[in-house]
């Protein structure tokens, strides 16, 4: 009984723990929502589909994802940041495709509330979105 209270603890400490890295990951103006996760028939790998909202001036921080992302901007005007790379906006119906691991930040540039729908193909167990760290000044 002990031993099913520490695991029952344990896995709300995690659950917490979760909750909260979410939450500090997502900007103030910003939104995800999770929209589906499944199996490929490639081994080991998974399709993750989300649409992020943000709010008129808001930046995602810097990220990369572990696999390939596809973009498509439903709505409002988007500023994409990939590292060693020039800006590039995207208007509602156009896409961008982002490779794997490649560091990137989105903005919306525009004065209504931005939407893109995200398609990211990613091994499977591995996270979503992963924050990079600061850039050095220079």
């Amino acid at each position: 009984m002990k031993a099913t209270r520490i695991v029952a603890v344990a896995a709300l400490i995690a659950a917490g723990i979760l909750a909260l890295h979410a939450a500090l990951a997502q900007p103030v103006g910003a939104r995800r929502i999770d929209l589906q996760r499944h199996d490929l028939s490639v081994a080991g790998h998974e399709v993750i589909q989300v649409i992020v909202e943000l709010e008129p001036g808001t930046t995602a921080p810097r990220h990369s994802h572990p696999g390939e992302g596809i973009i498509y901007v439903l709505e409002g005007t988007w500023e994409y940041t990939l590292d060693g790379k020039p800006p590039v906006i995207v208007k509602a119906g156009e896409i961008l495709f982002i490779p794997a691991g490649m560091i990137h930040s989105a903005r919306n540039v525009g004065d209504s509330r931005g939407r893109e729908l995200a398609t990211c193909i990613v091994e499977k167990g591995k996270p979503l979105l992963v924050l990079a760290k600061c850039k050095e000044p220079t």
